[in-house]
């Protein structure tokens, strides 16, 4: 049996997240079905993380095993004509037996982008988090920079999948401005269940007044959800970057 990982990207305004589902499309499911037919038999795909409805991908890895003898090199365009246009397979590795895609990974980064203009953009529906009024990206990046470290992250989640504990280490948050488009990007060991949403929703209210960088470390040491701002809308969360040993996987 060879473990194989995949590199890919998907947008994901269609699916009900990366986790399959019962009763709505995943893009497991989606991608292990284009896979099954390929290699002519049932596959299970392990990703390196679940990334919730509506959110994005523009780095991702599964993997999975399997006894096909399917070139390598030949696997993503294969699998590629057998999925939607929306889910795409870049490369695929042959990868050691013990590797695992989540189990493997040594942290993630997500990027949180705010389309900031009075006049609606057309192309970044569901790409983007439109916000009309003027935003400062100095005290936003200061804010940002207040979740650096090592914390008790229970005041920037939401209620879902149980972990054994909340305490996570973000390497960076910080805020940059490109024209129109600002972008949130947040590098941690591991995150929880809407946390990155939770967190830009907070930086937005330092945004507007609500709160300063310097109550921060005191909402997170409070560990009460209710006190850090609100958990923006999904559509312009994407995955962006991800390490592993094997460095084949992290570009």
């Amino acid at each position: 049996m060879r473990n194989i990982a995949l590199k890919l990207m998907y947008n994901g305004t269609a699916y009900h997240g990366w986790q399959m589902q019962r009763t709505e499309a995943s893009v497991q499911e989606t991608l292990q079905r284009g896979l099954s037919m390929v290699c002519g038999e049932r596959v299970k795909l392990t990703g390196v993380g679940r990334t919730d409805a509506g959110v994005h991908a523009e780095r991702y890895v599964a993997n999975f095993r399997t006894g096909s003898r399917i070139p390598i090199d030949r696997l993503p365009f294969a699998v590629n004509t057998h999925t939607p246009e929306d889910i795409v397979v870049r490369e695929a590795l042959e990868v050691a037996d013990d590797f695992n895609a989540i189990g493997s990974c040594l942290k993630k980064e997500y990027t949180y982008r705010i389309y900031n203009s009075r006049i609606k953009n057309p192309f970044y529906v569901n790409r983007a988090y439109f916000y009309p009024k003027k935003l400062d990206e100095a005290v936003m990046d200061a804010a940002a920079r207040a979740f650096e470290g090592t914390h008790d992250f229970r005041a920037v989640r939401s209620v879902g999948t149980e972990t054994k504990t909340t305490v996570r280490t973000v390497y960076y948050c910080r805020v940059t401005r490109r024209g129109e488009l600002l972008e949130l990007r947040v590098c941690a060991d591991g995150f929880l269940y809407n946390m990155v949403r939770a967190i830009t929703g907070t930086v937005l209210y330092a945004a507007e007044g609500k709160l300063t960088a310097e109550d921060i470390p005191k909402i997170l040491d409070s560990g009460d959800r209710t006190l850090a701002g609100p958990t923006v809308p999904p559509g312009g969360l994407y995955m962006t970057r991800l390490w592993y040993e094997d460095e084949r996987l992290n570009d």
